[in-house]
């Protein structure tokens, strides 16, 4: 690999970890400063995570649209990101905060989508698709890097300072990929006909559609209020941080180790240990409250959550080579709609039983049912594709 095709990785990876370790996730450690200063409910902390995630949803839907000037557009919206981030420091108002964490979110989606299409398409034209997994490292290092960041700078500067801090390094990182990708040459995207073959609604793609929204919508609840959940528990209050700086450093290799898994062994088994693996660090917390259980916890939660977005993006993009944009931005738009429903039902949940343990339980299950989706899913387009050979035969 020379050093153009290394830049390109390493400015993808930066860019997620703008959009999605320090704009979106960033939210989960500073969330508990931001509930004991300002007064807020377990419920409006639930609202500012789902406005994110709603923006989200609608950013990851429109990127599947855009074909021209993609790397003009992503960067573009990095700037806006990035002014989002730096504002949440800025100003003192809820209804004003909820605007700017749709605003973060709206961004991350075009961003999420619209750099891994980049580059994984790069990659396959350069015959390099094996490297395409390292890009998603970039969120588990947007998460590391904010879990180490946000006790750091919340100690001398408050919350508030935690957020500028974090768009200062968030501008260093863009002035990075800037110069980084300054020589590549992105192509723009085209028109399809319609046909059996760029259909995605057929076959297993669906399915797979649907159990990655399911666990959008249970991943997202641990994800939201992993550290709050730990920092409520007296006893475990010191590890509160250090659990955040876990998922990130379990996140980090998660997403080239599992594509690894995947070029060896069966895709499908690889995404149900993933699931299996997620639903057991989702309910750990539940079952037993001490170190131990929480920082395996989150391990295993950074561990899974990347690894099935590398592996669901990359099995998906295998099925429909030349719609990368388009099928990452459906698999993107119904985990995104699973992540707005989410964070409100776990605060209803909280709410009702007064006790975390209950939006937990609820999201390991939902978990449990995606991965129920997806075997479901892919032995019923097995037994299609089967019978369908036998009638051509």
């Amino acid at each position: 690999m020379n050093r153009q095709h290394a830049g390109v990785i390493f400015g993808g990876i930066l860019f997620l970890v703008i959009a999605m370790g320090i704009s979106r996730f960033a939210f989960t450690p500073i969330l508990p400063f931001m509930r004991v200063d300002e007064g807020l409910s377990f419920s409006q902390g639930g609202w500012l995570a789902s406005s994110n995630y709603v923006g989200y949803f609608i950013g990851a839907l429109g990127a599947g649209f855009i074909l021209r000037n993609k790397k003009q557009f992503v960067i573009a919206n990095v700037i806006i990101n990035i002014i989002s981030i730096l504002l949440m420091g800025w100003i003192d108002s809820y209804g004003i905060w909820i605007v700017l964490r749709f605003i973060a979110g709206a961004t991350g989606g075009f961003i999420f989508v619209l750099t891994s299409s980049i580059v994984m398409d790069y990659l396959a034209a350069n015959l390099l698709t094996r490297w395409s997994g390292y890009v998603f490292s970039g969120i588990g290092l947007g998460i590391a890097i904010s879990g180490l960041f946000v006790p750091f700078i919340e100690a001398s500067f408050a919350w508030q300072g935690t957020w500028i801090g974090l768009g200062i390094l968030s501008l260093l990182f863009l002035l990075t990929t800037i110069l980084l990708w300054r020589n590549i040459k992105v192509q723009n995207g085209e028109k399809f006909t319609k046909s059996d073959d760029t259909n995605i609604w057929r076959g297993f793609m669906p399915w797979l559609i649907v159990a990655y929204g399911f666990e959008g919508l249970g991943y997202i609840i641990t994800g939201t209020f992993l550290v709050d959940i730990i920092y409520n528990i007296e006893p475990l209050r010191a590890y509160a941080g250090y659990s955040w700086v876990i998922v990130g450093l379990a996140a980090i290799p998660s997403a080239p180790l599992w594509m690894h898994l995947m070029s060896r062994f069966s895709i499908i088994s690889m995404m149900a240990i993933a699931y299996a693996l997620q639903v057991l660090g989702i309910l750990l917390p539940v079952l037993s409250q001490s170190v131990w259980s929480v920082l395996l916890s989150a391990f295993l939660y950074g561990f899974t959550f990347v690894g099935l977005v590398t592996m669901t993006t990359g099995y998906g993009r295998q099925l429909f080579p030349k719609q990368s944009a388009y099928v990452v931005s459906m698999l993107t738009t119904f985990y995104a709609l699973g992540q707005i429903i989410g964070p409100l039902l776990a605060g209803r949940l909280e709410t009702y039983f007064n006790s975390y343990k209950a939006p937990l339980i609820f999201a390991g299950s939902i978990v449990a049912f995606a991965l129920i989706v997806l075997l479901i899913g892919y032995s019923s387009s097995q037994r299609s594709r089967v019978k369908n050979t036998e009638i051509l035969s």
